[in-house]
């Protein structure tokens, strides 16, 4: 029985194999329910919208459009919806891309079932869940300038939000409260001129203060 409490999810796969396991698994998953399921993105892009999910999963591979052309279109149509990227690709270039379109997290294809799930009650709170690989990835990725205007604990706060911890993760982490966190990412959209966490991550990468 449903509830109005339950995460609709909708996947996007075109491998019947893979997309029915995800079915089957998250249909069995408690507090989710799986609305629909998707071989290619022109045939979901005409009916998901009626769907309106929580969160989508977006392969990347498919035929005709592919998941990354296709994720300004999905966001355009769900903009209320967050999509997790759940992919065979590791490379920096697919996964900023994803990222910086509108994706809320990026999981690789051999991410365990548990995780998976866990991933999908994580974006609902606002974190951003990526596969540990692909976390350290982005870290890499990042050469930190001298020049930076951030203090240490804002630079480190802006590191978490990177590889896509929750506010309120960040502060367990930390050992902070909620508030001193909003207050320092607040101090870190005014240093970088800012509005979203989407900005303040792409200025911070361009100008590598982190």
């Amino acid at each position: 029985m449903s509830t109005e409490n339950e995460i609709k999810v909708a996947l996007i796969e075109d491998d019947n194999t893979i997309r029915e396991s995800y079915v089957y698994l998250l249909s069995h998953a408690e507090g989710i329910r799986v609305v629909s399921d998707f071989s290619n993105i022109e045939d979901a892009l005409k009916k998901i919208a009626q769907e309106q999910p929580d969160v989508l999963l977006l392969d990347i591979e498919l035929p005709g459009i592919s998941g990354l052309d296709a994720l300004p279109k999905l966001k355009k149509l769900l903009p209320n919806t967050y999509i997790l990227m759940l992919t065979v690709y590791e490379n920096a270039q697919h996964i900023f891309r994803a990222l910086g379109t509108g994706a809320s997290g990026y999981l690789t294809k051999n991410t365990s079932p548990d995780k998976i799930i866990a991933a999908i009650h994580e974006v609902m709170e606002g974190g951003g869940p990526m596969s540990a690989n692909i976390a350290r990835l982005v870290i890499n990725s990042f050469h930190r300038s001298d020049t930076s205007p951030l203090t240490r604990r804002e630079t480190e706060i802006l590191e978490h939000i990177a590889v896509g911890k929750s506010r309120k993760k960040i502060a367990e982490e930390l050992f902070i409260d909620l508030e001193t966190v909003k207050s320092h990412i607040k101090n870190i959209y005014q240093k970088l001129d800012v509005h979203s966490k989407e900005d303040a991550l792409k200025t911070a990468k361009e100008q590598k203060f982190i």
